[in-house]
């Protein structure tokens, strides 16, 4: 490996995994917006939007799943650093044309590490949360193109999706 490639910093020199130390990187402001959607039937669309799924109100309850899970992240995926999160904003919009949901979360945090694995985490367990809550009437619900769309802040730079 030279100088200028990439280097995966969880693993070491060894070969294995193991929790960045991030105590000598300055505290900055980061922030990170992940995308998803739960691709369903124009039907299960319209029972959401009617509130009448039988579990209850599908906006509310994804969107206070979302915002449990980034809180969460570091319990729920190896190595992630725990985080002190200033802001975690989940947003749920119909979208006929697909026919579903489309969710993006954003994270922010003031500190050594960045909150992309939050938002990420975020917008899948706010896509999950809408699959459980429209199941019965529709298990060919798809989740689908979770990606970071941005993130900003850190020794790497900022980061826009194209």
């Amino acid at each position: 490996m030279t100088a200028d490639e990439p280097r995966l910093t969880h693993i070491n020199e060894a070969g294995e995994a193991h929790m960045v130390d991030v105590s000598a990187k300055p505290r900055t402001a980061r922030e990170a917006l992940a995308r998803g959607a739960v691709a369903m039937a124009p039907e299960t669309l319209a029972l959401c939007l009617s509130g009448q799924a039988k579990k209850g109100d599908v906006f509310a309850t994804a969107r206070i799943a979302g915002i449990m899970a980034a809180k969460r992240t570091h319990e729920l995926i190896p190595l992630c650093h725990p985080l002190n999160l200033t802001k975690i904003e989940v947003e749920i919009s119909p979208d006929p044309s697909l026919p579903g949901l489309r969710v993006a979360a954003r994270a922010k945090v003031v500190g050594e590490t960045g909150v992309e694995m939050e938002a990420l985490t975020a917008v899948s367990v706010a896509c999950l949360t809408i699959y459980d809550m429209l199941k019965a009437a529709d298990r060919a619900m798809r989740i689908e193109g979770v990606v970071l769309a941005e993130k900003t802040g850190g020794k790497s730079g900022d980061y826009f999706r194209e």
